[in-house]
């Protein structure tokens, strides 16, 4: 369980504030309007209305008493920006910040974010993907050019073991995990045996995977 600091409570900050409380974590929800907290806090331990612009108001918060600072201020950039700071200043020990725009994530990074997400350019790239390819189930983008694809097995795999196809050696790719509809889902191993109807959860790049599944 962690302490989480939640500033900003539009879609993406209250989708947020509903998957942490999920996670057991213990929540404390800011935002500028009443109404959104008060939308919050069936999913957070506790909430307040207030400018995060305000030096004052964050450091009342305690900031440095938060395993995780997340900024989920969208709309505003100037506010996004020097509340990321402040945090940074008041001994924030772990700032995620929202980007709205690449523009907006650069400068976010200068200003002491250690991590930035941009939700728009994120869902784009997986959209992108998985709906222009008949055998992409799901993506996540790892680091550089490497993320982790749900592939469906070819029908040419089926009865053939990892070892036999060596797809490592000739694609550079790692074989993870293989799911089958119905039954849990299993590690891959030299001895894995492929089906029809799995799918198979691949580490490489998106060359490399385009190449091994003849995308």
């Amino acid at each position: 369980m962690k302490s989480v600091l939640l500033i900003g409570l539009g879609r993406f900050g209250l989708g947020v504030a509903r998957k942490l409380n999920e996670l057991n974590h213990q929540v404390m929800a800011v935002d500028t309007d009443e109404e959104r907290v008060n939308r919050a806090l069936p999913y957070v331990t506790g909430a307040q209305i207030g400018d995060t612009k305000s030096e004052a108001f964050l450091r009342s918060l305690g900031v440095d008493n938060f395993d995780v600072c997340f900024v989920c201020i969208g709309e505003d950039f100037q506010a996004s920006l020097e509340t990321t700071s402040l945090l940074k200043e008041l001994g924030g020990r772990h700032v995620v910040a929202r980007a709205s725009s690449a523009v907006h994530r650069k400068f976010l990074l200068r200003n002491g974010a250690d991590e930035v997400v941009y939700p728009e350019e994120q869902l784009a790239e997986w959209a992108a993907i998985c709906f222009t390819s008949d055998q992409i189930r799901d993506f996540v983008k790892i680091d550089g050019d490497y993320a982790l694809y749900e592939v469906a097995v070819p029908e040419t795999w089926a009865g053939t073991n990892v070892a036999q196809l060596d797809i490592r050696k000739k694609f550079g790719l790692n074989l993870l995990v293989v799911k089958d509809p119905g039954y849990p889902s299993a590690v891959v191993t030299p001895n894995t045996v492929f089906h029809r109807g799995q799918t198979v959860l691949t580490l490489g790049r998106w060359k490399d995977v385009q190449k091994c599944f003849r995308i």
